[in-house]
């Protein structure tokens, strides 16, 4: 299902990032770090509507020729991005919500972890196991 997850801090350094491919690593660093902006548009502009704020999911970022760009903001300003290969149009926008949902979830185990820093680079086995089940899912 994706291709890459990653995880960006508040200050816009990365977390984690994870890619299938790994030939690949350095072009999908570029594509989650261009998503940046996009994000950064999306919650200025959540901002100025009166939308709910609840909302945390922000939907598809931006479409390539090849992958598809998914974005979901925390309540505290962590960035989860997702690509998605585009030639898979059996995942719905549903499906990739409960996706993002998951990854919260165990973003938020870790932030409970008492031996975790908020900030540092995330090193869990649980959290790896996660993702690498999110990319070995087929559709």
């Amino acid at each position: 299902m994706a291709v890459c997850v990653a995880v960006i801090a508040k200050e816009n350094y990365p977390l984690y990032i994870r890619s299938v491919p790994t030939e690949n690593e350095l072009k999908f660093h570029y594509t989650v770090h261009t998503s940046l902006d996009v994000v950064d548009e999306k919650i200025s502009a959540m901002g100025k509507a009166l939308v709910d704020q609840r909302e945390l999911y922000l939907g598809l970022l931006y479409p390539t020729e090849d992958y598809k760009v998914y974005g979901y903001v925390t309540n505290s300003k962590v960035k989860f991005v997702m690509v998605v290969d585009s030639s898979n149009t059996a995942l719905r926008d549903n499906e990739i919500r409960s996706m993002f949902r998951k990854l919260h979830n165990s973003y938020t185990d870790i932030m409970c972890n008492p031996f975790y820093n908020p900030g540092d680079r995330i090193h869990s086995r649980a959290f790896d196991n996660m993702v690498n089940s999110m990319m070995m899912q087929v559709c």
